[in-house]
């Protein structure tokens, strides 16, 4: 039986993560909402992200922290001409179309990447990335304070974009009635061009802070995609506070089962909770009409 402070530790490093996973999965969560876009190529992003930064460091010496909004601004730029060519001619179309050209993406972009990167192991080097803190009886990792410090201050500006500016009021009509919006003269388009370009880089800059705390291989997003479906439907599609309090509640039920049958099963045993937990609250830790 684990000992109290290994048990304490774990928890808090569950809570911390938690917060990474939160960003992470806000991207699916906004593009879900607003676009109804069932993004299956949401982990082959977040991997790109984390092997930009990879690149980054390795050859101009750029730190993933200082590179994170760089990452997510690369992203971003090369998510817009590929919502325009890729998702907007299939808008109306149902959600099947988009969601089987983006179960294409995920796989071409997954080969892409073991042409350029092999299926070796990697893993973004950087001082704090294994770097035990240690408070009272808690130690934990030094990526996973900053991870989680830099998520929330992320997922607090998304908010504050969702809420106050004149574009998070057009995604906010979108997202409730596409078509009164457009009436009204909102530029849908537009708005799900960018609202695609913002959830590509929330995914690409979680992938930086993955990558830096644990390793990663083309084939990784597979595993983020489901935890990121997972916090999405507990927290509520659209639903950023939500999406912040599920990513929490996850990274603790993923501690849970990593203290209890091992680091092994740390994933699998976060998502039967999760799956206990929407049992018994179905609508989630949070309506999703909040944003």
């Amino acid at each position: 039986m684990p000992n109290f402070d290994v048990v304490v530790s774990s928890m808090a490093s569950g809570f911390l993560l938690g917060g990474i996973l939160a960003l992470i999965a806000l991207g699916l969560s906004i593009s879900l909402g607003v676009m109804r876009l069932v993004n299956l190529a949401h982990g082959e992003l977040l991997v790109c992200g984390a092997y930009l930064s990879y690149f980054l460091l390795s050859h101009a010496g750029i730190d993933p922290l200082v590179g994170l909004l760089l990452v997510g601004a690369i992203m971003a730029v090369i998510a817009l001409p590929f919502q325009r060519l890729l998702i907007a001619p299939l808008a109306g179309k149902g959600m099947e179309a988009p969601m089987m050209t983006m179960f294409g993406v995920s796989i071409i972009l997954q080969n892409l990447l073991l042409l350029a990167f092999s299926a070796d192991t990697r893993a973004i080097g950087a001082p704090y990335a294994a770097r035990p803190l240690s408070i009272g009886p808690i130690t934990v990792s030094e990526i996973y304070v900053i991870g989680f410090v830099v998520s929330v201050l992320l997922v607090g500006c998304v908010h504050l974009l969702v809420t106050r500016t004149a574009f998070g009021r057009e995604l906010r009509a979108s997202s409730a009635d596409a078509t009164a919006a457009a009436v009204m003269g909102v530029d849908v388009k537009r708005v799900h061009a960018l609202t695609f370009a913002l959830g590509a880089a929330c995914a690409a800059m979680g992938g930086v802070l993955i990558g830096t705390a644990f390793s990663f291989t083309p084939g990784t997003g597979a595993t983020y995609l489901l935890i990121s479906f997972a916090i999405v439907v507990l927290g509520g599609v659209g639903n950023i506070f939500g999406t912040l309090m599920a990513g929490i509640a996850m990274g603790l039920l993923q501690s849970l089962g990593a203290v209890v049958l091992g680091d092994g099963y740390r994933d699998l045993v976060g998502l039967v909770l999760f799956l206990l937990a929407l049992a018994l609250r179905p609508q989630g830790i949070a309506m999703s009409g909040g944003r």
